[in-house]
């Protein structure tokens, strides 16, 4: 009898958690209606993805998935409010509601995604884990890094996909570990480690940070998937579809060839699918708390996937990254949303 009092109790307390979580974050959308601003956790600091420019304005792919959530909401990407977090706070800053969302390079993994009381609400970048040597190093492949220091982010998939790939190989490595992006990079140039590993696409960012970009290579060999993408608290569904469809409808307007430069021109086409996209046929909108020309407020604000990836990472940015597998579908990639209908 004590131990079914006991099982009660458990299961009580279970509830009332589940009950006081779910309360707690269930409206969060009209928290942020009005506070009048969303609020979006990003990076300390990392160029193409999250990054103040010289006046203080926050740029990058990431922050520009947070201004498509900004302009959904309110037609307005300028309302919001960026707040900077290492990889060690950010699950604690979104868990405990500092932040709406979490848009940082940060990897959707099943124990992240079914542990710490948040969804991942889609991938906004393809990527996986590599290598930045010296060229000095004279190195070209990461299976002649046997004994080799490695810097490395804590708070990372890093670590795991290091230990994994060495033990696969039968080599081993030093970790030399750090805090934030910066100090693997000053870890990386003072001569700590001879290696600094992380998602390639940070390592394209970090090594034009280095005094000397054209003295470091990346090499080849990826040796993990690392689909990084926006991320929200459990227990609201409402947001959660806001986030997840805010992203969606950037990937749906460049399959379609809606554009920030003729958004205005297609707002009127007669084509059913671009019609439903700007709100013309159907109230998808009104089903998430958003206004029917939510999808087209996006676009117009921000611009569609293609656009935001090529000023911020793409061939047209400092890191010169080819779209390959953040291609769409239709054009040899894996990038992919589902319909608007």
């Amino acid at each position: 009898m004590r131990t079914n009092n006991k099982m009660l109790m458990t299961l009580s307390l279970a509830t009332l958690t589940l009950g006081v979580a779910a309360s707690a974050s269930a409206a969060t959308l009209d928290e942020v209606k009005e506070r009048g601003q969303v609020v979006c956790g990003v990076s300390t600091g990392l160029p193409g993805f999250s990054t103040p420019d010289d006046q203080g304005n926050w740029q990058g792919l990431d922050v520009d998935v947070c201004r498509g959530v900004a302009a959904a909401v309110f037609g307005d990407a300028s309302k919001i409010q960026f707040v900077p977090l290492n990889a060690k706070e950010r699950f604690t800053a979104l868990q405990s509601g500092e932040v709406d969302l979490l848009s940082r390079n940060t990897t959707w993994t099943a124990t992240r995604d079914t542990t710490l009381g948040v969804n991942f609400t889609g991938t906004s970048f393809y990527d996986g884990q590599g290598f930045l040597v010296k060229k000095a190093l004279g190195v070209d492949n990461a299976k002649q890094l046997n004994g080799a220091a490695f810097c490395v982010q804590s708070g990372t998939t890093t670590e795991l996909n290091l230990a994994d790939y060495f033990q696969a190989h039968d080599m081993t490595f030093q970790p030399v570990v750090f805090d934030t992006s910066d100090q693997t990079v000053r870890g990386f140039e003072s001569g700590r480690c001879d290696v600094l590993t992380s998602d390639t696409s940070q390592l394209n960012a970090l090594r034009i940070k280095l005094a000397d970009p054209s003295s470091a290579k990346v090499l080849p060999q990826v040796i993990s998937k690392e689909p990084l993408g926006p991320a929200v608290r459990q227990g609201d569904d409402q947001w959660f579809s806001v986030v997840k469809w805010s992203l969606f409808a950037m990937i749906n307007a460049e399959e379609m060839g809606i554009t920030s430069e003729n958004v205005e021109e297609m707002k009127n086409s007669e084509k059913p699918g671009i019609a439903r996209f700007m709100g013309q046929d159907a109230d998808f909108g009104e089903a998430m708390g958003l206004a029917d020309d939510w999808a087209y407020s996006i676009v117009s604000e921000v611009g569609n996937y293609g656009e935001i990836f090529e000023h911020n990472v793409g061939m047209g940015s400092p890191l010169e990254i080819e779209r390959g597998i953040n291609a769409l579908w239709t054009e040899g990639g894996i990038m992919y949303a589902p319909p608007i209908r």
